[in-house]
Formats: C-alpha cells, structure tokens, sequence
C-alpha cells in the first residue's frame, strides 16, 4: 500500500451492519430495508472482499435511483470480474440500494420519496429515511472512501463526468486518478448522499454518465476504468491480474456551466453528441413540427464541451436540451 495513503480502519475487525468482518474474508450480507405486506423481506446483497493486509476501505454504490441502471451495472462488473478483490484492504459493493425502485423500474421509493433527498436519515422517519440513516450509521463509519455511480434522467444523456464539490484538492486529485472524460464543481445539493457522506470526513467521488433505462458500453468502461485507476492509486489492485489502460489524456475540468433551452415546442434531432466541443453561434440541433411548417435551428450561445444531451423526440418550449461548460478551471 502506497505510503501515502491513510487507512483510518486499521484494526483486524470491521464492523458492518452489526456484523464482525476479518481479515481474508469474502462476506455478504443482508441489508433488510423493509419487508412487503406479506411479511417477506425486502434486502440488498453487500458484497465485502477484505485482504488479510491492512489497508484502506473503499464502497461502491450504485441504484440510489432505481431507474439508473449503467450505475448498477458497473458495480456488477467489478464483481464478475473480481476487481473487487484486494491485495490490501476491503472493497464493498452496493450495487443496488434503492432495490425497490430497481424492481419497480421507478426512480424513487415505494413511500414516493427519493432516496438521495432524505440523507442523513432517521430512525423513526419515512421508509427512505430509515434506510438512509441505516446505511450512514451502520456502513459509512467503516468506509475510508466511496464512489457513488448515477446516470442522467431518462432522456438526457450525460457524457461521463465526476462531480466534486469546488476548492477542495484531496477530492480533486482522486477525480483526476479515476479520469473520466470531465470533471465537473458542482456545490452539494442538501440532503444527498454526497453530502451526509462528505460531512462525515469520508472523501466521495460521484460518477455521472449515460441515462435512465439504458446501459453505454463506453459509459461502463469509463467506470469500470476509473475505478481500476482508484484502487490502483490506493495500493489495492491486483496487478498482476488486472491491466491499466493508459490515459488518452488528462480529464477536463470544468468550472461553470449552463443549460441552453428550447425555444420552441416541437419534434427535436439534436445535431451533436455528449463530449463535443462546440462554438457560439454553431447549429446543435433543429426543432420542427409534424406539418412541415416548422423549422427552427437551435444555435449555441456559447463556447464549450457539452456535458449533456437530451434524447427526447418531444419537447416543449423550455425544456433543457443541452448542459454545455461556460467556464474551464485551471
């Protein structure tokens, strides 16, 4: 394990849910989040891999949504492929926490509650609230770092980005190690799982790319990538099974952004993808209507790359179509 790096959970036991976990072991447990009507359990596998050497402990997370499945399935990859077994350390994996959603193909909780708005929780709250308070009281206080991965909504494709919170350079560096395409600042949003975590002390890196309902090759590569270039960083990847792919070139940090909006309600054929570099005044896409008599040309009213696209055949006047950067960071 690279000197460097400071494992705070040094201690031959870990504590999850309850459960003592040692050294060398493969674990999984089962996190109850509620049980149905008919009394049976609802419960999430967390699949925890500890190295009989010390080192720092790191989680996935994914399907805080349920509707964001490219998250779900890079978990799901690093355990097929046994990435996440460590030479020091512990690796867990939450590859679905909002499993109602998942099976319900919903975004939110059966209670009509998104998950990642109720953090930190409580106790004796909603059904989302009581797991989200479960998961920061009986998981987080053993975890060193996290990656959270998410997906745009249900039209809108996102190029495959790491959000971190501005001004704050351990987190910085650990998106520059994962290198996905872009790093974006963006402030916490309260109540969220990215920031009851990091108000926890707990750096966390929150992977956005692709969309709702559907799973990118590329997006999952970007994933799966970065999250190999993490464990690497930490001390904890298996080298001698697992290859690094070279950066193509570093990630593009990008200070501000902006969406620009429909102007006109119609059918919309973007004329870009997520990634571009475009210019103002270029054309980025034409809205036009079923009777041939609209045609309008959707011009750029900036310089910059585009971080997201929406994909929806329909919109109406007003609707984002395109986040673009204004500003790039130093």
């Amino acid at each position: 394990m690279p000197k460097e790096i400071k494992n705070k959970h040094p201690q031959d036991v870990l504590k999850i849910l309850g459960k003592e976990i040692l050294p060398g072991t493969s674990v999984e447990l089962d996190f109850e989040v509620a049980k149905l009507h008919t009394t049976t359990p609802i419960e999430v596998p967390i699949i925890i891999e500890r190295s009989t050497k010390p080192g720092p402990v790191v989680l996935f997370t994914a399907g805080l949504h349920g509707d964001e499945i490219n998250g779900v399935e890079i978990v799901r990859q690093l355990i097929a492929k046994k990435i996440n077994i460590p030479v020091y350390g512990t690796i867990i994996c939450i590859p679905v926490l909002n499993i109602f959603g998942f099976l319900h193909k919903d975004r939110d909780f059966p209670d009509g509650r998104d998950l990642n708005r109720v953090f930190p929780g409580s106790k004796t709250g909603s059904l989302a609230s009581r797991v989200a308070h479960k998961m920061m009281t009986e998981v987080i206080p053993a975890v060193d770092y996290v990656i959270d991965f998410h997906t745009g909504g249900s039209t809108r494709f996102n190029a495959a980005h790491i959000r971190i919170t501005p001004d704050d350079e351990q987190l910085k560096s650990l998106a520059e190690v994962f290198n996905a395409p872009f790093i974006l600042y963006s402030p916490h949003l309260k109540k969220t799982f990215r920031s009851a975590v990091q108000k926890k002390g707990v750096p966390i890196l929150l992977f956005e790319g692709g969309k709702s309902f559907f799973i990118s090759n590329s997006i999952s590569n970007s994933g799966v990538n970065g999250s190999k270039r993490i464990l690497d960083h930490l001390g904890m990847l298996n080298r001698n099974k697992f290859k690094l792919s070279s950066p193509k070139k570093p990630s593009i940090l990008i200070q501000e952004s902006k969406w620009i909006r429909a102007a006109r309600s119609g059918m919309f054929k973007p004329a870009i993808n997520e990634g571009d570099l475009i210019k103002k005044g270029e054309t980025i896409g034409q809205i036009t209507d079923p009777f041939g008599k609209l045609h309008y040309s959707i011009k750029s009213t900036v310089n910059g790359y585009v971080i997201n696209v929406n994909e929806s055949p329909l919109i109406y006047q007003g609707d984002a179509l395109f986040h673009v950067s204004t500003a790039l960071a130093e």
